[in-house]
Order: C-alpha cells, then structure tokens, then sequence
C-alpha cells in the first residue's frame, strides 16, 4: 500500500509516494540520495542513523517514514551553514579528532546536537551516557567527549 508523504528536509519541501513500510532512514538515502545518513545494524543499537526531527534526535532505521507526515527532519546534509561553513558541532569534531573511519561521526554529530540543546553545559559524565546510544568501534570516546564539549560551547556562542 503506498502513501502520499510531505515534510521537510534540510529545509526543503519533499513530496513523494511511497510503500507504507519504509522506514525514514530508506527514505532519506533511496528516495533522495541523502547517504551521509548510514544504516548500521537494523536495530537501532549504533546510532549511525540518527537524524533531528522536530529538533529530537531520533534512530531513522527503527521508524517509519509514514510516522514524521509534515515533520521537520535534519540530516547531516543540512547542517552545515548555505556557504559551507561547517556547524560548530562538526567543527568541534574536525578540531578535537572526534572521528576516524568517519562511519558513526553522521549519528555522532546529530545526537550531539541535540544532546548539546539540552544540556549545552553536560559534564563528562552526562555526555558520556547521553551518547551510549551511538557505537565508535575506533576512537574510544575520548575525542567524542572533548568534541562534544568544545561543539556545545560553540553552539551557545553561536
């Protein structure tokens, strides 16, 4: 059965037909070739296709895209600023070597942004729980950590 869907996305109206099953993270990366979202493990365990809808951070493999009609979705595509300026949370990452194979750095980077609109002065602790949902098989959350702190004092500045 397909269903008329329209949101935004990045900011842009998006219209489409589609198979009433499709999950939101297909619809990102078939339907409009958004592939900085990536899919992980099916499961929403690793966070890699994490996106902002509605300004939550939300796992786009574990919902239906049916579920987000007239909502307000953000992939990694639409952060960074009309002239290329990488947001500060993507600057943060950049500057404090938040990533390495880059794989998660995506859901990373869109959980810590909300994560930092909720608690934009999270100590250690609470951005390391706060994060627990997002897998790095290569870093050790060090860097994540320094990134999320230096990126949500960037976004009060801001």
């Amino acid at each position: 059965m397909n269903i008329h869907l329209s949101l935004q996305v990045n900011g842009k109206a998006v219209h489409a037909e589609i198979d009433a099953r499709t999950l939101l993270v297909q619809f990102i990366r078939e339907h409009l070739s958004l592939t900085g979202t990536h899919v992980g493990c099916d499961t929403s365990q690793c966070g890699a296709c994490t996106v902002i809808v509605n300004g939550h951070a939300v796992k786009a493999c574990s919902a239906l895209a049916a579920q987000f009609q007239g909502a307000q979705v953000t992939t990694i595509e639409g952060i960074a600023r009309p002239d290329g300026q990488m947001h500060p949370m993507q600057a943060a990452f950049k500057e404090c070597h938040g990533l390495q194979c880059g794989f998660c750095t995506p859901g990373m980077v869109m959980s810590a942004i909300d994560l930092a609109g909720r608690h934009p002065d999270a100590s250690e602790q609470v951005i390391r729980e706060q994060i627990d949902g997002n897998i790095c098989r290569c870093t050790g959350y060090h860097n994540i950590v320094r990134s999320v702190q230096l990126g949500a004092a960037k976004m009060k500045e801001a």
